[in-house]
């Protein structure tokens, strides 16, 4: 353990909210098994959504077969990601709390430095960076997982591609004392997704911190083509909205850019249709973004050293600036069709 630990380790609980995630569990349950952390003090709870493939198979199997790690897998009746976290957490013994998802891999210290950081009380929530890898290796699927850590296609979400440890706005999963829960209460059900960024929102306006430490990484795992990316941009951007709507003071540029380029080139294309001079413009906007983009890609597409991957960043980052724009400006102007 490193110096900075306590020479007794607090009991800690890593939680899982999990829905067919048959081919990755068992990677992320061996990635928990080989932490530096004692693994006497460490157990797994997976709030599992009734899973439809092997996922319950893969788990149980995983168990029986490796004894020192203690897994629980309970219900997760309502099948969405928050539910599974506050299940998950009521059921859970550890005096710390580490969130973790089915298709991320830890690095082998990644409990022992978010458990150091906590101990030194840098922060009420701990959490690191990730290593963006395809789920595949298909050209589309390292396309989108380059992407996916490029700066013009998320923005400053530091977490993505920092090296730099700070204080920020939200971080990835995260590690909490098991406290914090009763102070400010579980995560928002009522959100299918950006549950995290508003959990951390509430961290934020009781006083606490977030820290980011680069130190602490895990692997995740993009997705594996642009239909499921588009999926899930959209619904990063509808909750989004509905987390706006109750933050409003909470909105980041990184966060307002897509909306409004989106609501930008709409609104041109119809001012068009009364008056022509605005396709001229909406045009001169699109092939300036293109230009911006695809140079980006290639400049990534380089550090890649695959050239052929530049077309696919480009239409992964189109995919999810126009998804996540487009979804933000609905969920700002509809109600959310969950309660």
């Amino acid at each position: 353990m490193a110096e900075n630990q306590t020479n007794v380790s607090p009991s800690v609980s890593v939680i899982i909210p999990c829905r067919n995630e048959e081919k990755t569990i068992h990677l992320v349950l061996e990635a928990l098994r080989q932490q530096t952390f004692p693994i006497e003090e460490l157990e797994v709870v997976i709030a599992d959504g009734f899973s439809t493939d092997g996922t319950r198979h893969a788990i149980q199997s995983y168990s029986e077969s490796n004894h020192a790690l203690k897994i629980r897998l309970v219900d997760n009746p309502k099948k969405i990601i928050p539910a599974g976290l506050n299940t998950a957490i009521k059921a859970a013994s550890g005096q710390l709390i580490v969130r973790m998802d089915a298709h991320s891999l830890p690095e082998p210290d990644y409990v022992e430095r978010c458990v150091n950081a906590l101990q030194a009380d840098l922060a009420e929530n701990v959490g690191g960076v990730w290593n963006i890898s395809s789920r595949n290796d298909s050209w589309i699927a390292r396309s989108i997982a380059a992407a996916a850590a490029n700066p013009l296609a998320v923005g400053d979400a530091h977490y993505r591609f920092t090296n730099k440890a700070a204080y920020v706005d939200t971080v990835p999963y995260g590690a909490y004392r098991r406290e914090l829960f009763d102070k400010i209460g579980l995560f928002d059900e009522s959100l299918l997704a950006n549950e995290d960024y508003e959990f951390n929102t509430r961290i934020r306006q009781s006083g606490g911190r977030i820290w980011l430490d680069p130190a602490i990484r895990c692997t995740y795992f993009a997705r594996p083509n642009l239909k499921a990316l588009a999926k899930q941009y959209w619904g990063y951007g509808y909750w989004k909205a509905q987390m706006l709507k109750r933050y409003p003071d909470t909105i980041r540029w990184r966060q307002a850019l897509p909306p409004l380029f989106v609501l930008g080139v709409l609104l041109l294309a119809i001012l068009g249709l009364f008056w022509r001079p605005a396709w001229i413009l909406v045009g001169s906007v699109i092939a300036l973004y293109l230009v911006i983009q695809l140079i980006s890609a290639i400049s990534i597409a380089k550090k890649q050293q695959d050239l052929k991957l530049s077309f696919g960043i480009l239409l992964a980052t189109l995919t999810m600036h126009f998804a996540w724009g487009s979804a933000l400006i609905v969920g700002l102007i509809s109600k959310p069709d969950r309660k």
